[in-house]
């Protein structure tokens, strides 16, 4: 797998993401999701959650 990649332009920062993350490396910017690549453990969890298909791998 890979790490969690946020279109932004899909995004409607709904927050779903966030609280699905297990290790917390979603946030929110400018109204976005935006993943912390350096903490993202590559488990998917964020892809599956978002209910607009905003997020790949």
């Amino acid at each position: 797998m890979a790490k969690a990649n946020v279109n932004g332009d899909v995004c409607v920062g709904c927050e779903t993401c966030v609280g699905t993350c297990p290790v917390s490396a979603i946030s929110m910017n400018d109204g976005k999701a935006k993943v912390d690549e350096g903490t993202c453990v590559e488990c998917g969890s964020c892809v599956s959650a978002c209910p607009v298909g905003a997020i790949s791998q």
